[in-house]
C-alpha cells in the first residue's frame, strides 16, 4: 500500500494561474493535542462512520482559494483569510498571515 503524502496538496497548487493573497503561517503547541487534532480536521476535513452511513466534512484546503504550501503553511485569497484567522484564533494558535502572490 502505497504511503499518503501531502506532496500531492502542493503539486496540484503549483498547476493553478497566479494570483494575490496571503501566505499564513502557524505553530501549534505538540503538548496540545486537543487543539492540534481540532485544527487538523478542519484543515484537511474529516469523515466518520456512524450507523452504516458515511458523513464526510470537508475541510478548508478543499476550498477554491487555498493553496497547501507545506507544513503549517497555506496560501489564502483575501477572501478566506478571515475564516482561517478565526479558526486559529478561536484554536489559540499563534498565527502570522503576509501579503504574496503566487504563480
Amino acid at each position: 500500500m502505497r504511503r499518503k503524502t501531502t506532496m500531492r496538496r502542493v503539486r496540484k497548487g503549483k498547476s493553478r494561474p497566479a494570483e494575490s493573497g496571503f501566505i499564513v503561517t502557524w505553530d501549534v503547541n505538540s503538548a496540545d493535542r486537543s487543539s492540534a487534532n481540532r485544527l487538523h480536521r478542519r484543515l484537511f476535513g474529516d469523515v466518520t462512520y456512524s450507523g452504516g452511513k458515511v458523513y464526510r466534512y470537508p475541510g478548508l484546503l478543499e476550498k477554491e482559494g487555498v493553496r497547501y504550501m507545506g507544513q503549517s503553511v497555506v496560501f489564502v485569497r483575501p477572501a478566506l483569510l478571515g475564516e482561517l484567522d478565526s479558526l486559529l484564533t478561536g484554536l489559540g494558535i499563534d498565527h502570522e498571515a503576509t501579503r504574496a502572490t503566487l504563480g
